[in-house]
C-alpha cells in the first residue's frame, strides 16, 4: 500500500475479495520514504519514492555569430539525477554536465567563423535545447589604401582582412592596372597586381576595388626617377639583390650619398661607390656571383667576337641573362644579410639549388652519371680553369665514397659546390663577372644583345678594368654604365 502526503493521515484499505467495509489505520507523521512503519491495526506499510520528472526553462535559443554563454535551469525532485551533453562540436558544457536535484547548466557557444548560420543541440535532463547561431556579418579592410608608383612599370600587392570565410573579389578600374594573382578569395588573403609604365608626362590615378574597399593607385608622369637617391638605391636592391630594401640598408646607402661632403662634388663619386657596393656585397657574392661560377664549373666558357682593336675571338662567361635571373632569385630567396638566421637560409638555398641544378638535363648531358668520380671532378675542375689543388681534388672525389660512377646526386651537388666555391676560381673570375654584371644588373641584357651586336663592349671594359687592376673608379666603368642613355632610359627620358 502506497500513500503520499505530510502530517497525520488515515489510511482506509478495502478488505475482502469483492469489497467490504473500510477499516481505518492511523498513520502518524513520518519523514522516511523507504523505511517500514508499524501502523495501528496493520502489520506494516512502506512509503516508496515518487517517480522523477524534470522541466527546463528553455528549449530554444537564437544567438548572434559572436561567442555566447548561456544558462539552462533544471527543476526536479531533490534526489532526481540528470545529465547535460552537447551534440555539436562548437557547443561546450562548461558547468553542470551532471547533477542531482534542481540546478543549472552553463554552456558556451564558439564564435561562428562562417557566413552560414548553424544549428546544434544540447540534451539537458533528457530534453533537447536547440541553439540557432547566425552567420557572421562581413566587414573588410585592406593593408594599404593608397600606393604610389613612379612612371616605370612595377609590381605590388595588398592584403585583405576580413572575418572567417567572408568572400571578396578584386577588380581593377583601369586598363594599366592588372591583377596578376587570383582576384577572388575567402577570409584573410591578398592580391598581387602590376602597373604598366606611364607613357605620358602627366600623373594618373585609379583604383582597385576589393569588396567594400578601394585601393588608390597613384602613378607619376614620365620623368627620370633614377636621379632621386631613394629610387636609385632601391633600384639597386631590385637589380642586384632581387628584393625590396630593408629599412636599415636603404637608409644607410641613402645617407652615404646624401650626406657626403663637399656637395655637390661628392655626389657623383658616392653614387658610383654605392652602386659598385651592391656587386661587392656579401649578399650578391654569395648569390648572383656564385650562380655565375656554378655555370662556369658546369659548362666552362663561351666564346664571342670582339672588334676592340681588331676582330678576334674572346672567351666569355657562358651564363645568359635569362638563366642568371631566375637562378639568382632562387638561391637568394629570403636572404637578407645581417638579419638573424640569414646564414642558415642561404646554406639551405645553396643545397636546394645545387641539388636541382645537377638534375637538369643540360647538366646530366654534359656530365653523365656514367662518369667515374675522378672524371667528374676533373671535368668540373677543367671547366673552372684548373683551380683545385691536389688535396681539393682528392676531397671532392672522396665525396662519392669509392663508387665507380657518379649517380649519387648528393655527392654530385657537393662536388659542384666545392669547385664553384673554390677561392682560386673566385679570384680568377672576379673581373669577368664584374663586367658581366654591368650588363645584367644595369641594362638587363646580355653583352651581345641590341644595341650591341657582339662582345666588343664586354671586351673593352674587361680590358680596361684589368689595366687598372680592378679599380672600377679609375677605369670609369661603373660611372659609364649608370650614366649611360640606355640605363637612364629604363626610368625616364
Amino acid at each position: 500500500m502506497i500513500r503520499y502526503g505530510e502530517g497525520n493521515a488515515n489510511v482506509r484499505p478495502i478488505v475482502g475479495i469483492s469489497g467490504g467495509e473500510r477499516e481505518p489505520y492511523f498513520v502518524s507523521s513520518h519523514s522516511s520514504e523507504n523505511s517500514l512503519l508499524t501502523l495501528t491495526n496493520s502489520p506494516a506499510i512502506r512509503f516508496s519514492q515518487p517517480p522523477c520528472s524534470w522541466s527546463i526553462n528553455s528549449t530554444a535559443q537564437s544567438i548572434s555569430a559572436d561567442h555566447y554563454s548561456g544558462i539552462v535551469s533544471v527543476d526536479t525532485g531533490a534526489s532526481c539525477p540528470w545529465t547535460a551533453t552537447s551534440n555539436a562540436s562548437w557547443i561546450f558544457i562548461s558547468f553542470g554536465s551532471n547533477s542531482i536535484g534542481s540546478g543549472i547548466v552553463r554552456y558556451d557557444v564558439a564564435a561562428n567563423q562562417s557566413t552560414s548560420s548553424r544549428s546544434g543541440t544540447i540534451t539537458v535532463a533528457g530534453q533537447t535545447v536547440t541553439i540557432s547561431q547566425a552567420g557572421i556579418s562581413c566587414s573588410y579592410l585592406v593593408g594599404t589604401t593608397v600606393q604610389n608608383f613612379p612612371a616605370n612599370e612595377g609590381l605590388s600587392g595588398t592584403s585583405v582582412i576580413t572575418q572567417g570565410d567572408c568572400p571578396w573579389t578584386a577588380t581593377s578600374n583601369a586598363p594599366w592596372i592588372t591583377i596578376t594573382s587570383s582576384a577572388n578569395g575567402f577570409g584573410n588573403g591578398g592580391i598581387n597586381f602590376s602597373i604598366a609604365s606611364n607613357p605620358s608626362s602627366f600623373a594618373r590615378t585609379s583604383t582597385i576595388s576589393i569588396a567594400t574597399q578601394n585601393v588608390t593607385i597613384n602613378q607619376s608622369g614620365l620623368s627620370n626617377q633614377i636621379d632621386a637617391t631613394s629610387f636609385f638605391v632601391r633600384q639597386h636592391y631590385l637589380d642586384f639583390l632581387n628584393r625590396e630594401p630593408d629599412a636599415s640598408g636603404l637608409n644607410f646607402w641613402m645617407s652615404e650619398i646624401d650626406n657626403c661632403s663637399p656637395r655637390p662634388q661628392c655626389t657623383e663619386l658616392k653614387r658610383i661607390n654605392v652602386s659598385a657596393a651592391f656587386f661587392l656585397s656579401i649578399e650578391f657574392q654569395q648569390t648572383g656571383y656564385l650562380v655565375e661560377r656554378i655555370y662556369k664549373a658546369a659548362y666552362g666558357d663561351g666564346s664571342g667576337t670582339s672588334t676592340s682593336g681588331s676582330t678576334h675571338q674572346v672567351t666569355i662567361p657562358i651564363i645568359r641573362f635569362t638563366e642568371f635571373l631566375p637562378d639568382t632569385q632562387q638561391i637568394g630567396q629570403g636572404v637578407v644579410v645581417g638579419q638573424s638566421g640569414w646564414e642558415t637560409v642561404l646554406e639551405k638555398n645553396k643545397q636546394n639549388f645545387t641539388s636541382q641544378f645537377v638534375q637538369r638535363s643540360r647538366f646530366t648531358n654534359a656530365l653523365p652519371t656514367s662518369m667515374t668520380p675522378a672524371q667528374f671532378v676533373d671535368k668540373l675542375n677543367s671547366n673552372a680553369g684548373n683551380v683545385l689543388s691536389s688535396t681539393d681534388r682528392t676531397n671532392a672525389i672522396a665525396l662519392f665514397g669509392g663508387a665507380t660512377d657518379t649517380s649519387n646526386l648528393t655527392a654530385r651537388a657537393q662536388a659542384l659546390r666545392q669547385v664553384s666555391e673554390n677561392q682560386n676560381l673566385y679570384n680568377a673570375e672576379f673581373n669577368r663577372a664584374f663586367v658581366l654584371m654591368q650588363y645584367f644588373g644595369y641594362l638587363h641584357r646580355n653583352p651581345n644583345d641590341a644595341p650591341d651586336t657582339d662582345y666588343t663592349g664586354f671586351d673593352f671594359w674587361l680590358t680596361k678594368l684589368n689595366q687598372f687592376n680592378g679599380n672600377f673608379v679609375n677605369a670609369e666603368m661603373v660611372k659609364a654604365f649608370i650614366t649611360s642613355a640606355e640605363y637612364r632610359q629604363r626610368f625616364g627620358l
